[in-house]
């Protein structure tokens, strides 16, 4: 298991401890039996309900999008990564940028390939469009789940 995976995976077993502590918190407000109390308690038992939902969307989203890396990378189906980087060690955005019509054309010519919408999601992802990324790699996640079926 790789660094980026072990941190990641560490702020969520963090965040769930947190999430124990404000539901144990709550319990005791709500047991107070005063209504500002009541209240703040029911709110801070909806809020770990919302970031526990938060926390599992981003996991499951996190692990297809590795499963489907893997695939990729077994196939030998990446893109070749030799984009001059940032001191940061990020791709650099203005030259991502050149060679991102060459994966959205991929994409308009075979909408329905799951490869060709992961590869848009990594171009995204390398020019710093980490929403655009998102959406491309969810397709792409859709995709390859409807082929399996």
């Amino acid at each position: 298991m790789n660094g980026a995976k072990l941190a990641g995976l560490g702020m969520a077993a963090l965040l769930l401890l947190y999430l124990l502590f404000i539901v144990q918190y709550a319990l005791v407000l709500i047991g107070v039996g005063e209504p500002v109390a009541i209240a703040m308690g029911v709110a801070l038992i909806v809020l770990p309900i919302v970031g526990g939902w938060a926390l599992a969307v981003e996991l499951i989203f996190a692990f297809r999008a590795e499963r489907l890396l893997k695939l990729l990378t077994t196939e030998g189906g990446l893109p070749v990564d030799d984009l001059p980087r940032l001191p940061s060690g990020r791709p650099d955005p203005a030259e991502a940028d050149k060679t991102f019509p060459i994966y959205q054309a991929a994409v308009e010519a075979d909408p329905d390939s799951w490869r060709d919408w992961f590869r848009l999601g990594l171009a995204y992802d390398a020019s710093g469009d980490r929403k655009r990324a998102r959406w491309a790699t969810r397709q792409a996640i859709r995709l390859e789940r409807a082929t399996r079926r």
